[in-house]
C-alpha cells in the first residue's frame, strides 16, 4: 500500500513506474499487491524514482523478515542483531553458511515440492539473512558442523565443491570458528539434534531449537544454560579450527 501512495503522488501508473526502475508492470502490480515480497534492488529503485525519503529502504528488513518461513520469524529478530551466535548442526550445514546453490537444491528437494517462486522466495530470505556475518559491529559466531553434513551430496558435485570451498572462506574470517565433529567421535551432548545459542544486543542469552519445520525460541534461563554447557562440551569433543579446515580441504581435494 505504501508503494502505491507514493507511485500515486508521483502521479504514475504502474506500467511508468516499473519503466522508471527497469521492472515490468507485472513485478510492480505483484510488489504492490503483496504478492511478492520486494527485492533490495527494486526497493532501492523505487526509492530514487519516487523520491520516497528513505521510507521504503527504512521497511525492507521488515519485508525481509516477511520471506522467512513464520515458524523461524521471532528469532530472526533476535539473529538479526546477535552479539554472539553459537550453532550446532548435525546434518546440512548451517543456513547462514550456505552458499545461494546449496541453499536452492535444499528447497528443491521440500516435501510436500515447492513452486519455482517459492525456492526463490525462500533462497534469496536464507542469503539475506548472512547480512549478520558481516555486520557491524561484528558479532562473535561458532559453528559446529557434524562431518555427516559435509559429505551428504547436497546437490550435485559442483554444488558441494562450491560449498566447501565458501565455508573455506568463512573459516578465515576473524570473528568466526568453524568446527567439525567427526562422523566416528561416538557419543557426545549433540546426539539429541541441532541448537543454537544467542546473545541479544542487551546481552540476555536465548535458544533456539528447530525440527521439521517446528521452531522454538527458548527464554528459560535453565534450559539455556543447560544449551550452553553442552555446546562448550561439543567445542571440546569437535575438531579444531585448523584441523577442521583441513578436513574440508581434503574433502574439496577428493572432488
Amino acid at each position: 500500500m505504501l508503494l502505491q501512495y507514493l507511485r500515486k503522488r508521483a502521479g504514475l501508473n504502474q506500467h511508468q513506474l516499473g519503466d522508471a526502475i527497469g521492472y515490468s508492470l507485472e513485478q510492480v502490480a505483484s510488489v504492490e499487491q503483496g504478492r511478492r515480497p520486494a527485492k533490495a534492488a527494486f526497493t532501492a529503485a523505487a526509492e530514487r524514482a519516487l523520491e520516497a525519503g528513505g521510507v521504503l529502504e527504512a521497511l525492507q528488513g521488515e519485508v525481509d523478515r516477511a520471506k522467512l518461513p513464520r515458524f523461524f520469524r521471532n528469532f530472526a529478530l533476535f539473529e538479526a542483531e546477535a552479539v554472539s551466535r553459537f550453532d550446532y548442526e548435525p546434518s546440512l550445514v548451517p543456513g547462514l553458511l550456505q552458499t545461494e546453490a546449496y541453499a536452492r537444491a535444499l528447497f528443491a528437494g521440500h516435501c510436500p515440492p515447492l513452486n519455482e517462486e517459492a525456492i526463490d522466495r525462500h533462497t534469496e530470505a536464507r542469503l539475506g539473512r548472512q547480512k549478520l556475518l558481516a555486520r557491524v559491529p561484528l558479532a562473535e559466531l561458532s559453528f559446529i558442523i557434524g562431518e555427516e553434513a559435509l559429505r551428504n551430496p547436497v546437490g550435485d558435485k559442483e554444488v558441494m565443491r562450491g560449498q566447501w570451498q565458501h565455508l573455506l572462506e568463512f573459516g578465515a574470517l576473524r570473528n568466526m570458528e568453524i568446527q567439525i565433529m567427526p562422523a566416528a567421535c561416538g557419543s557426545h551432548p549433540g546426539l539429541n539434534g541441532p541448537f543454537v545459542v544467542l546473545e541479544t544486543k542487551d546481552h540476555q542469552h536465548l535458544g533456539y531449537i528447530e525440527s521439521q519445520e517446528v521452531g522454538c525460541v527458548v527464554h528459560d534461563p535453565a534450559e539455556v544454560s543447560a544449551f550452553g554447557l553442552r555446546y562448550g562440551k561439543l567445542r571440546s569433543q569437535a575438531l579444531n579450527g585448523v584441523e577442521s579446515l583441513r578436513l574440508i580441504e581434503r574433502l574439496a581435494g577428493e572432488t
